[in-house]
């Protein structure tokens, strides 16, 4: 079947992107699969300048999961621009930034630098990393501060597609994702990792360097699968699903439930070539299951057993 997706702007040659943070720049993952067979990358987060990130520990194992608490070290957009960027093969595959910044107004500062970029596909704002003390989760926790950075974002953001890029640690993320739509966003990424810790009894000491850190892999899956389902029922843009994705039968799962498509993101630790792996994976399990189109299939979920 015809695999591509269209979503928000954004044109897919199928439903797979990589999630930002889990894929560096995606120049490093160039030795193990061709970045053109992806649906889209989305980069690391990006601030305005360099950030150094926290201090180590900053990343611990646990049962079905990672937790990280990487506090979003990065290059600088100026460097991104004129380093990586030209060396990424964004007028074949989409290239999505991830935008961090500590105020509404530094995020648009920051989208009007993007926007004048022609190989910068789209924008995620990250707006629910629990990893930083300024900026970051605050902004996903409250309407109105997420209203306001969406719309910063979106006043100059040109003609790029703006993502919000939602956090499951709150108490009704459906009203987080409606104040995103009314306030500019042409789609909503989902989820961001859930806040955790690990201790050490020897030392009694935290096992991460920030003591909290982002949990993500196969062990949120669960979550992240119902807050996609609310979410694709609450609001009319489309939603791009993530959290724990390690399968062809995962991908479907979340489109299933609504999603136009995903993000594969701590699986790409396990295996550098998983998000490659998946895109065949996933066309041969649609010819499998005689899935004849995506709009046909995506919110198809049947919310009974009778």
């Amino acid at each position: 079947m015809d695999m591509s997706v269209k979503a928000g702007g954004l044109e897919l040659k199928n439903p797979v992107l990589t999630a930002s943070g889990t894929f560096g720049y995606g120049l490093e993952f160039m030795p193990y699969g061709d970045l053109t067979r992806l649906g889209g990358i989305v980069v690391k987060g990006l601030s305005l300048k360099p950030r150094t990130g926290n201090p180590g520990p900053r990343i611990v194992e646990s049962p079905c999961g990672l937790l990280n608490a990487i506090g979003l070290e990065n290059i600088g957009v100026e460097a991104f621009l004129r380093d990586k960027l030209p060396r990424l093969p964004w007028d074949r595959t989409p290239v999505l930034v991830n935008l961090y910044a500590r105020d509404q107004a530094e995020f648009g500062e920051l989208a009007a630098v993007l926007a004048q970029e022609p190989g910068v596909a789209g924008l995620e704002i990250n707006v629910s990393c629990p990893n930083v003390r300024a900026g970051g989760i605050q902004f996903g926790q409250d309407p109105g501060l997420l209203a306001a950075v969406c719309r910063a974002v979106k006043d100059r953001a040109g003609a790029k597609p703006v993502m919000v890029k939602l956090s499951p640690n709150v108490t009704d993320i459906t009203v987080l994702a409606r104040a995103a739509e009314d306030n500019g966003a042409d789609l909503i990424s989902l989820i961001n990792t859930l806040s955790g810790m690990a201790v050490d009894i020897r030392s009694r000491k935290p096992r991460l360097g920030n003591v909290i850190g982002g949990l993500s892999g196969p062990a949120v899956k669960p979550v992240a699968l119902r807050l996609v389902h609310a979410v694709c029922r609450a609001v009319h843009i489309p939603v791009i699903g993530l959290g724990g994705i390690t399968s062809a039968e995962d991908i479907l799962e979340f489109i299933l439930v609504g999603a136009h498509a995903v993000q594969v993101g701590s699986s790409n630790f396990q295996r550098p070539d998983k998000s490659f792996q998946l895109v065949q994976e996933l066309e041969d399990l649609t010819r499998e299951l005689s899935i004849s189109s995506w709009q046909e299939f995506r919110g198809s979920f049947r919310e009974t057993n009778f």
